[in-house]
């Protein structure tokens, strides 16, 4: 049975192609030469790439093609079981396992409904890692590559085996770790805050894994804050309140309203407030801040920017990408490299300069730190007191002598306890024996209720009820518009677009870009935290 006419091909094309082998014949240049480069130059252009590299037969192509790859022993490599020994011997050279799959009876290509079956058992077996498909076109008939591809993006996982789990992104790292849970047979898969520290494009991919493994049978259980979220990925969703179950609700019988009213228990307002203040000006201005861990490794590069008097400055950036050591080094907690520079200028009065000052001279300048780490006791609070008496620690030297005023810090304790609901059963209750979020609570009030000119917060509605977080906010925007110059760190884009007048950006220590969260995207801040735009603040649009 004669399926293509060769024959009939080469009468057609006899002309051209005896012209050019005798041209070759003549020259003597059998490899490479100038119709080699030409032949490669047109591919690449068909193609759309820059370069093209021609080999002397497909089986130096397809081995040249899965080192690239690092395809090795573990990995899967799938063939359709019609095929020349070229599709298979390239992977049994470099350790790989060739997996065979049915071709389809009207084309003799591989099947996609066969090859989708052959990655769900290697998948189930957990032995091998699926790596590559070889789509062969068979006697000149073109594979389904549409249907090849769909199935391969439905079970892919973008992670190199070879890479080193320190030079992982978060993502990557979040993904190996449900790649290893699956690898162990899990059927019940729980994440906690999983998109906490991921960019927006992350978080998508995240989420298209999780519709996969839930389309393959598996159970997720996500334990977010992110209702946006929620409403995305879920089918049903089960809200606590103060540690009671309260109930559950289908989520397309569901909306951001409804559900926070079941967290709360009572009907609240989701909209954030941003009104903006008549002529800002510059409060604190940083050029060229510049830290070093203790290892010797870079944090701050070169940070430049200035927080004005009557804004909200939100901070961006993936988990570990400089925050921390931003705000602590404008408090003086941690030391900058010769050459930074950190100006503070005052309602009425010159400009100081804050590198080389302690935190209680940085204090007395006008500058109220008000960080929450994740060791919420280790700074700031003393966890053998209560409310009060961490209140003191802002106003004790306001007392004569020996005598130290306790009624102000009383009434501010009493003031955080009823304003933010912090449950506790007194306000000489330890903190220590609070929950986080009250023990934030009490932080995140102390500092602001301090009446600073710059006020920094990082995270400071991390763990908090989403009654008390839209507390917090409004906090915020209060201070705002009393001239202060706000310096918020989050981890919700949503929210600082919201709230911020300002983001600046941080990727790997450096400032991506500075936008106006008026008008900027969570696209465009994400794409920002993973890849440096630029350094200064002039170099960005505001």
């Amino acid at each position: 049975m004669e399926f293509i006419d060769l024959k009939a091909q080469y009468r057609a094309l006899k002309p051209e192609i005896d012209t050019n082998i005798q041209a070759v014949l003549d020259a003597g240049q059998f490899i490479g030469g100038p119709y080699v480069k030409e032949l490669e130059r047109q591919l690449a252009e068909y193609v759309g790439r820059k370069h093209c590299i021609s080999c002397g037969n497909g089986t130096d192509a397809l081995q040249a093609a899965y080192m690239a790859l690092g395809v090795g022993e573990g990995d899967a490599v799938f063939c359709p079981d019609c095929t020349f020994i070229a599709s298979v011997e390239p992977a049994n050279m470099l350790g790989a396992t060739p997996v065979f799959c049915d071709v389809s009876i009207d084309s003799y290509n591989l099947a996609p409904e066969s090859l989708e079956r052959q990655i769900q058992a290697v998948l189930s077996e957990g032995k091998l890692k699926p790596r590559v498909v070889v789509a062969v076109d068979f006697l000149g008939n073109p594979c389904d590559y549409d249907a090849i591809a769909a199935i391969c993006d439905k079970y892919g996982f973008d992670i190199d085996p070879n890479q080193k789990i320190y030079d992982m992104s978060v993502s990557q790292k979040q993904t190996v770790e449900i790649v290893k849970v699956l690898y162990r047979g899990a059927d019940i898969l729980i994440l906690d805050e999983p998109t906490a520290v991921l960019t927006p494009q992350e978080t998508d991919k995240l989420f298209a894994i999780m519709r996969n493994m839930k389309a393959d049978g598996k159970s997720l259980i996500i334990i977010t804050h992110k209702l946006h979220e929620v409403l995305d990925v879920s089918d049903r969703v089960a809200v606590l309140r103060k540690g009671e179950y309260v109930g559950d609700v289908a989520t397309k019988d569901a909306d951001q309203q409804s559900l926070t009213d079941m967290m709360v228990g009572h009907a609240v307002t989701l909209n954030i407030d941003r009104p903006r203040y008549e002529n800002p000006v510059p409060r604190l201005t940083l050029q060229d801040v510049t830290c070093y861990d203790n290892e010797g490794v870079v944090r701050l590069d070169h940070v430049s920017f200035t927080a004005m008097g009557g804004e909200i400055l939100g901070v961006a950036g993936i988990a570990g990408s400089g925050q921390r050591e931003l705000l602590e080094s404008i408090a003086g907690l941690y030391p900058v490299a010769e050459g930074s520079s950190i100006r503070y200028t005052p309602e009425g009065a010159p400009e100081s300069e804050l590198v080389g000052k302690t935190p209680m001279q940085i204090k007395k300048s006008g500058v109220a730190l008000a960080f929450v780490p994740e060791d919420r006791l280790g700074m700031g609070l003393v966890g053998s007191m209560g409310m009060t008496g961490n209140m003191m620690l802002r106003s004790w030297k306001k007392g004569k002598g020996v005598f130290v005023n306790r009624k102000d810090p009383n009434e501010l304790a009493l003031n955080i306890w009823k304003e933010l609901e912090v449950v506790t059963p007194s306000t000489e209750f330890p903190v220590r024996r609070m929950s986080g979020g009250n023990v934030q609570k009490v932080l995140v009030g102390r500092e602001i209720a301090s009446a600073p000119n710059v006020l920094m917060s990082a995270y400071a509605v991390r763990g908090l009820d989403i009654n008390t977080s839209y507390t917090i906010y409004n906090l915020m925007t209060e201070q705002k518009m009393k001239g202060v110059a706000v310096i918020f760190v989050g981890e919700d884009l949503d929210v600082l677009l919201e709230l911020c007048d300002r983001i600046l950006v941080l990727c790997g220590g450096k400032v991506s870009g500075i936008v106006d969260a008026r008008t900027a995207t969570k696209e465009e801040i994400g794409l920002m935290m993973t890849r440096v735009g630029g350094g200064k603040e002039e170099a960005v649009h505001a």
